[in-house]
């Protein structure tokens, strides 16, 4: 009787990067071996090689569909029409901070910058689509007149900074997340409109 693992298992790509994001999540990514996700899905070991040609291609499989899963969350929140750009920076800034506390591991995953050379292209497309949700919505905001003009990029990098210091407060647990969701409107118009005196 044959004990060797079959080599075929279907969406074998897809599985290893759902069983690798579960071991990030449980154990951390240093946790993370190709051969593990093998023996966990029940392939032979050399069955993740046709997707993965190490552990880094792997990580940056996973940065990868981190981006494409919180962009698809940071474009649905900021196309809402009707609001006020404050309503929808807010809207946006709940979107990130939402993805960033039931993925904590990701998103320092999706941050990290030991990036295989082949991977960086289409990782470094992710972080601009990323930052563009902002940027767009600030570029927006100044053509109708309801922001101050300046560099939407510059613009960007503040709101941004300020979005994931909040997340990587949350995850080192210096901040609580449910009171940094709840207080969020009022961070978002700090954010806005300052601490100058009117």
């Amino acid at each position: 009787m044959s004990t060797s693992r079959p080599y075929h298992h279907g969406d074998l790509r897809a599985e290893l990067l759902r069983s690798a994001e579960r071991t990030l999540r449980e154990k951390g990514a240093g946790a993370l071996s190709l051969r593990e996700l093998a023996r966990d899905i029940g392939v032979s070991h050399a069955a993740p090689g046709r997707h993965f040609k190490d552990k880094q291609s792997l990580l940056d499989a996973l940065a990868l569909d981190g981006y494409e899963r919180m962009n698809q969350s940071l474009a649905a929140a900021g196309l809402r029409a009707g609001q006020s750009f404050e309503e929808r920076m807010t809207a946006l800034a709940r979107a990130y901070l939402g993805f960033a506390v039931d993925n904590p591991e990701l998103l320092e995953l999706m941050f990290a910058r030991k990036h295989d050379p082949e991977s960086s292209a289409q990782l470094a497309g992710a972080v601009d689509r990323s930052l563009g949700s902002i940027t767009r919505l600030i570029a927006d905001a100044q053509d109708q007149g309801e922001i101050v003009q300046g560099d939407p990029e510059r613009i960007t990098t503040v709101a941004a900074a300020s979005l994931h210091g909040l997340a990587a407060l949350i995850a080192g647990c210096a901040l609580d997340a449910d009171e940094v969701l709840a207080g969020l409107d009022e961070h978002v118009h700090l954010l806005l409109h300052g601490l100058k005196p009117r």
